[in-house]
């Protein structure tokens, strides 16, 4: 059955469309009484891995029910040859946005870009994991800071055709002052109230990734768990507005 508030006028929020939510619940059933709560104000439903292992396609297609674009999160990192034809199956699926990692190298990301070519999806390629600072940047064997690194894998990306990048907060000013307006920047870890307590290291508030050149900020648990999460959500999305507006 149709639900009768996707799509009535002014039901939603004017930043929604940059406005992405994490959906890190371990079923279907969960994350779609998880969107539910949200969908005036969050435009893109982001699916990762453990909903997508778990879920497959029926994931992907919570966007159209509930009238939002999907952004699979896959971080693909394989062969070229096996990228291109993930990448070109996640086209079929009516994906908006995916990701893969930048690292794969140049083959990798040229055989992709083509293989999305013609499509309305997206790529971003992912440069450094929120997750990671200098010092583990340093045990993988790169000397050098996460933003230096993010800089050089996403202009790698953008010489093999890939338009859209995932960078934290801390590079998103620097990666738009190199590749220019038309790069789609997206930005994870936003916490409203600054770091947290979390696995997340590089973190930044909504309105300072979008005044530095974020296109579309990813957050999760701090819609989740908040005591109202479409309240919570509604917030991030004022905050989208207003700083975009300055």
């Amino acid at each position: 059955m149709s639900d009768p508030t996707i799509g009535q006028a002014g039901s939603d929020h004017p930043a929604r469309s940059r406005l992405a939510y994490a959906l890190d619940y371990p079923t279907l059933d969960e994350a779609r009484s998880g969107a539910r709560l949200v969908r005036e104000s969050v435009g893109v439903l982001k699916v990762g891995l453990e909903l997508f292992v778990r879920e497959g396609p029926s994931a992907v297609a919570l966007g159209a029910e509930l009238g939002c674009d999907v952004f699979l999160d896959l971080k693909l990192h394989d062969i070229p040859e096996t990228v291109e034809r993930a990448v070109a199956s996640a086209a079929v699926h009516g994906v908006r946005y995916l990701t893969l990692h930048a690292s794969g190298g140049p083959a990798m990301l040229a055989r992709a870009a083509a293989a999305a070519k013609g499509s309305n999806l997206t790529l971003l390629a992912v440069t450094v994991l929120t997750s990671l600072d200098e010092h583990d940047l340093a045990k993988v064997g790169f000397q050098g800071t996460p933003s230096l690194l993010a800089s050089r894998l996403a202009q790698l990306g953008w010489q093999q055709g890939i338009q859209g990048f995932v960078c934290s907060a801390a590079e998103v000013r620097n990666l738009r002052q190199v590749l220019g307006p038309q790069a789609v920047l997206v930005t994870p870890g936003i916490r409203p109230l600054g770091p947290g307590g979390d696995d997340q290291k590089r973190v930044g508030t909504p309105e300072g990734a979008i005044r530095d050149g974020s296109s579309l900020l990813v957050a999760g648990r701090p819609i989740r768990d908040a005591a109202s999460p479409a309240s919570a959500a509604r917030s991030i999305a004022d905050a989208i507005a207003q700083a975009s507006r300055e």
